[in-house]
């Protein structure tokens, strides 16, 4: 365990239990966010010229770890941004099935448009709300997230895959923010359209940088309207055609897509099984002895598989409880959250576990 905490110094002064607002920088990733801009700061735009070639070993590197290939991939500055020009490219008549009370970038950015929308209630029948809704509704876009950022419920990407086959005309829009980084991820095996993530949570590569996973029938059904010079600028876009471009329209920053290529091959000499098989242990453990408190709705509790991220309920003052004790998680509405990443050990679960005891003697 020594080996997996050393590289982030945080862990050092705090229980870190808040991946899922914030990922942790690993060394790794600051050393080639040092190197990038000294090298900046000392050759300028020489510096710069190389962006093309940086881009393209990004864009592979991606491709090769979620199994996706490089002219699929998309590399954009956050979650959002993408998912807002895929909904501009999607003509208005379009019916779209939803998630209730799913991520806001979400549920917002669609209800914000004239599409025509359905709703899938979440709980602990939410693949047979999904199957149902998916039946009765016929959308044509599916847009969901795979983890649910308030509480962590969590759908298997084969459920996912076995939609997909029963539904194959409906487009599966994913948002993997809180889900990529967390278990080994077969892109092209999961019969997923579309997926979308930020890099800032928990693939640790800090802020400015996002995917977008292609699968090679999507131009067909999605026209975006953005453009601009670097649109064509590049090797899997001049070469490729432009649909890829109309997400990647400015110029792009090296220091934060090359973040992400560089917390990929950290993260590949931790090697994702021993990732997965850290946080599924995680998940297990966290999840009983906060059963065991009575923290946990009755709508986790009742699921077989759930990630790593848990809403305990409480307030501003159960939060400031856990801070004064060095435990940094985040406050939501309701309840405050707690998130384990591969980082963290069963022993900062029970201290998690002994800090809410003392705080509900009161």
């Amino acid at each position: 365990m020594k080996k997996l905490r050393k590289p982030f110094p945080v862990l050092r002064n705090y229980t870190y239990l808040n991946t899922a607002s914030c990922g942790l920088l690993s060394e790794k990733v600051f050393e080639y966010r040092q190197e990038h801009d000294l090298d900046f700061l000392v050759y300028g735009s020489i510096h710069r010229d190389k962006q093309g070639k940086v881009l393209e070993s990004v864009r592979e590197t991606v491709g090769k770890f979620f199994n996706c290939a490089p002219n699929r991939v998309g590399l954009i500055n956050n979650f959002s941004s993408g998912f807002n020009t895929l909904l501009e490219g999607l003509d208005s008549s379009k019916k779209i099935l939803l998630l209730k009370q799913d991520y806001p970038s979400i549920n917002w950015a669609v209800n914000s448009r004239d599409f025509q929308i359905c709703y899938a209630n979440i709980d602990e029948n939410l693949e047979k709300n999904i199957e149902e809704a998916l039946l009765e509704n016929k959308p044509d876009v599916f847009a969901f997230s795979i983890v649910q950022y308030e509480n962590g419920i969590k759908l298997a990407t084969s459920f996912l895959t076995e939609m997909k086959t029963k539904f194959p005309e409906t487009l599966f829009v994913a948002d993997g923010t809180q889900f990529i980084g967390t278990e080994c991820f077969d892109f092209d095996r999961s019969k997923v359209d579309v997926l979308i993530a930020s890099g800032y949570k928990w693939m640790n590569a800090g802020y400015g940088n996002a995917i977008m996973l292609f699968h090679e029938d999507v131009p067909k059904k999605i026209d975006p309207k953005s453009v601009g010079f670097n649109s064509l600028q590049g090797k899997y876009k001049a070469h490729e055609g432009n649909f890829l471009g109309k997400f990647e329209p400015g110029h792009q920053d090296t220091l934060n897509f090359g973040s992400i290529m560089a917390a990929i091959k950290f993260r590949n000499d931790v090697g994702m099984k021993v990732v997965e098989d850290r946080i599924k242990l995680l998940s297990v453990k966290a999840k009983q002895e906060l059963t065991d408190l009575g923290l946990l709705e009755q709508t986790v509790i009742n699921r077989k598989e759930h990630s790593s991220i848990f809403n305990i309920g409480g307030d501003k003052e159960l939060l400031q409880h856990l801070t004064s004790n060095n435990i940094i998680c985040s406050l939501k509405d309701p309840g405050v959250r707690v998130s384990f990443h591969y980082y963290n050990t069963e022993e900062e679960i029970d201290l998690l576990v002994a800090v809410l005891k003392d705080f509900y003697k009161k």
